[in-house]
């Protein structure tokens, strides 16, 4: 046969191919805009190389069902959140009337699209350094009775990873139930052996979405992003730390790491408890739910500090975690406290803070100083540059190392900490999880620490964005073209 003929041909496939599934991509899958065009340019772009990315990085996961809940499981959720839909409306939920007032819509919001319960009563520790954070939950580990469910973006195989396994460890031995949860992607050097010792006193281990063979993974667009730990159904951790070195500050290319972390006591406990195990059961047997029993604990607390749990993911139909924080903006009246590692926000997200500061309230963002990925560095420049153009917008870059922290406040009345970077991926891709916290002491403290972390920042004026150069424009130019993949 001709080779030019099997070119054309080969071409011609290629082609068909592209467009094909550039169609799927258009009026199949139905994504924004902004993601539609970045996926329909990288396929004509990149021809089969396109095609390759697409099947790694592009496709998307089913929304209906995506747990394999039973009807009587539906159930009983759905009975639970229209009891506090019911309660809200009635005014008769049990909290400070000034909360219950002005947040009651953004309560209502996340009860009926993320299922969201209120937590009423709980008492809240905030942890923003490494040794703090993994000091005290090394402590509660030692000291679990019945339960430890533990479940990590990231874990390394290194000293911090180490001595987490090793209290682990101890702990099955004594007969305390230990499930280990962590994403495929994530802590992808970890190795079966690790868990040899664990899994021998009974200790059970589980990876949410595996990879197929190798270091290939299908799913490794969509990550879980999750960080929590329940013990004993009474005490919860719920933050931006992942299991590393770095996250200690030892890590000479990061240096200090600075994050937050909430430890909690109370109602929220069980729903932190309630998400892990949705995760938990999914990363299981497909072919049987398992008829496991968990620790729900009663407390002894009673400090009215309303909690909740808020989570999304590529399953869910709607951006949960991005409309409760523009909730939080719209409903802003004086200032808006954030720290992100990565602000790549979408148009949405954009249009809610610039109404927000022509509305008289100022706002306060901090992010790293130094890039750890390029890309998302240089775009979130771009966007950072685009709300300093409007008067009552300050930003700070944090330069004593690697500011890791998913914090917001509003008004210093309500906080939200998690594991949600302001980026299309935690929006979209990953499966995150936040606590939205309705304490005017716990947003005061997070604001107290804002304003201590500026202490090791250098605060990005319009005058200086303005004069930057070329090659910083193209840099940013392009990283905005990529943002809605990034």
């Amino acid at each position: 046969m001709d080779v030019t003929v099997v070119l054309a041909w080969t071409l011609n496939t290629v082609i068909l191919m592209n467009i094909l599934l550039a169609c799927f991509v258009i009026f199949v899958e139905r994504r924004d805009a902004g993601s539609t065009w970045a996926w329909v340019l990288v396929l004509f772009f990149l021809p089969i190389l396109g095609f390759i990315i697409y099947l790694f990085l592009g496709r998307q996961l089913k929304s209906d069902n995506f747990y394999n809940l039973s009807v009587d499981e539906q159930t009983y959720y759905a009975h639970q959140i229209q009891g506090q839909l019911e309660r809200l409306e009635k005014d008769e939920m049990e909290m400070p009337p000034a909360v219950r007032h002005k947040y009651r819509q953004l309560m209502e919001m996340n009860l009926r699209a993320p299922k969201s319960l209120i937590g009423l009563t709980n008492s809240l520790m905030i942890l923003h350094d490494g040794h703090q954070k993994f000091d005290q939950l090394i402590a509660d580990i030692e000291h679990a009775q019945s339960e430890i469910n533990i479940q990590y973006y990231i874990i390394q195989r290194d000293a911090l990873g180490r001595r987490l396994l090793d209290r682990l460890e101890e702990r099955a031995a004594a007969g305390v139930k230990v499930r280990l949860l962590y994403d495929g992607v994530g802590s992808r050097s970890l190795k079966e052996k690790d868990f040899n010792v664990l899994l021998e006193h009974g200790g059970e281990v589980r990876i949410f979405f595996p990879a197929i063979f190798g270091p290939v993974n299908l799913r490794m667009n969509n990550r879980n992003h999750r960080k929590v730990c329940i013990i004993d159904g009474k005490i919860g951790y719920i933050g931006g730390f992942n299991v590393g070195n770095e996250y200690l500050g030892i890590d000479k290319k990061f240096g200090y790491w600075r994050d937050t972390h909430l430890r909690m006591e109370g109602d929220a406990v069980s729903l932190i408890q309630d998400r892990f195990i949705l995760d938990w059961t999914y990363a299981g047997d497909k072919k049987h739910r398992e008829d496991e029993s968990f620790a729900f604990a009663s407390h002894k607390v009673r400090s009215m500090k309303p909690v909740q749990i808020v989570t999304s993911g590529p399953n869910s139909k709607t951006e949960h975690l991005k409309n409760m924080m523009i909730k939080m903006i719209m409903s802003a009246e004086h200032d808006i406290y954030i720290q992100t590692p990565y602000f790549i926000p979408d148009k949405s997200f954009m249009d809610a803070c610039k109404m927000a500061v022509t509305s008289g309230v100022r706002m306060h963002i901090m992010i790293p100083g130094v890039p750890d990925h390029p890309f998302v560095f240089w775009a979130s420049r771009l966007f950072l540059g685009e709300l300093l153009q409007y008067e009552g917008v300050h930003v700070y870059l944090y330069e004593e190392g690697f500011l890791h922290a998913k914090m917001m406040t509003v008004d210093s009345e309500i906080a939200t900490v998690g594991t949600t970077n302001l980026d299309a991926r935690s929006f979209r891709l990953n499966f995150e999880i936040n606590a939205l916290v309705f304490d005017s002491h716990t947003a005061m403290t997070l604001e107290e620490l804002f304003e201590s972390d500026k202490q090791r920042c250098r605060m990005l004026t319009k005058k200086e964005y303005d004069r930057r150069s070329a090659g910083v424009k193209i840099k940013e130019g392009i990283s905005g073209l990529l943002s809605p993949i990034l």
